[in-house]
């Protein structure tokens, strides 16, 4: 006789379906079960959620995933990487130079698919000489952080506080510039302890790695001109020329970018900006008092800490115009425990490597006792 799930072998496939995807995507499911429950004990008309959603800081990250998807899949990316270290003899020098990759790729195509370029690079080297694989992911992390601040492109807290704050790219860059060299003259310093100057042999890295010269071509240039319209505050326009080009030419540009990474950021807007108005939220917020740029700056380093420093920044920006000190804390929030930055997370599940969740902590959380130290003396006499 048919039992009841041979009958109904979806619904009884339903619950372990569930259980998978909350495992595999947490934060989007956290902000799904977040809005579920904010509806029923603060109803809101649903048709007025789309409304807390700042629209061109959404438009301008799918702008830029996708023009980033297709210079990775153009593989020039990888080439450039296997070209940097193809000379390198020895430990400590290959660090460094993964290091400033990662920081340097972070600043231009963010910090997420800067770690999806270097740390399968430093799988497939490892397959060729011993690395070690857990340091140097630890410290890609750590990397991707630090450079990512410098520009609004290098993650999703820049990129929403230079639309909020409607600040140039260039005085951006500049304002953000002490910070970023700080952090990163810290990680150098850092690196050059933990990695030894033994000799490696990286000769049989021979692969030759390809190049679709025509597809990355015309992404750089398309590159270029979406952060000019961007900038000017046009995302809208760019991304229709990019989206629509890409569609008729190389759909997997489109089709292949993160779309949860763009539902979450959606959902974050919608969450956060509900949470934000809630009575007693706002009056514990206001109290704090934000208007002054150094209470922003710790605001953001401290909150960073128990739910990323995007959900952060966004929550946040509704308490405080100053979007200098708000992007120094939510920078310098990035580091300490793993969920400050999701580029921590990305990296850890990309690289595979079991028991790196003590050695990192006992890297990162030093390294954010220090550097929110030295971030805080940057914003109040610089």
């Amino acid at each position: 006789m048919p039992t009841a799930d041979d009958v109904h072998p979806a619904r009884s496939n339903l619950p372990r379906k569930l259980v998978s995807f909350a495992l595999k995507e947490p934060v989007l499911t956290i902000l799904i079960a977040a809005l579920v429950v904010l509806q029923c004990a603060r109803p809101q008309p649903w048709l007025a959620l789309p409304k807390l959603v700042d629209w061109p800081t959404v438009m301008t990250l799918a702008g830029l995933l996708m023009l980033t998807k297709a210079i990775e899949r153009s593989g020039l990316l990888m080439w450039l990487a296997h070209r940097v270290v193809h000379r390198v003899r020895s430990e400590r020098t290959l660090a460094c130079l993964l290091i400033g990759l990662a920081a340097a790729l972070s600043m231009l195509v963010t910090n997420d698919v800067a770690l999806f370029v270097v740390v399968p690079l430093v799988l497939s080297l490892h397959a060729l000489t011993p690395l070690p694989v857990k340091r140097l992911t630890i410290f890609l992390a750590l990397a991707v952080n630090a450079g990512s601040i410098l520009t609004p492109l290098g993650n999703p807290q820049n990129l929403f506080l230079w639309q909020v704050g409607a600040v140039p790219f260039g005085r951006f860059v500049l304002a953000m510039l002490p910070l970023c060299a700080l952090l990163m003259a810290m990680l150098s310093v850092l690196a050059w302890f933990a990695f030894k100057a033994k000799s490696l042999d990286l000769s049989r890295d021979v692969e030759k790695q390809t190049v679709e010269r025509a597809y990355a071509g015309v992404a750089a240039v398309l590159f270029v001109a979406f952060v000019l319209l961007a900038d000017s505050h046009h995302a809208g326009i760019g991304l229709i020329g990019v989206a629509g080009g890409f569609v008729l030419w190389r759909r997997d540009a489109v089709l292949k970018i993160d779309w949860a990474l763009l539902l979450i950021f959606v959902l974050m807007f919608v969450v956060l900006r509900s949470v934000a108005a809630l009575s007693w939220v706002h009056d514990t917020v206001a109290h704090l008092g934000l208007d002054s740029a150094l209470r922003a700056y710790v605001a953001g380093a401290v909150l960073s800490q128990g739910i990323s420093n995007v959900p952060a920044a966004i929550m946040l920006a509704q308490f405080t115009k100053d979007w200098r000190a708000l992007a120094f804390g939510v920078s310098v929030g990035g580091f300490g425990v793993a969920i400050g930055s999701l580029a921590n997370l990305i990296a850890v599940r990309i690289s595979k490597v079991r028991g790196i969740w003590l050695p990192f902590h006992l890297v990162s959380v030093p390294f954010w006792l220090v550097a929110g130290v030295l971030g805080g003396w940057l914003l109040v006499h610089l």
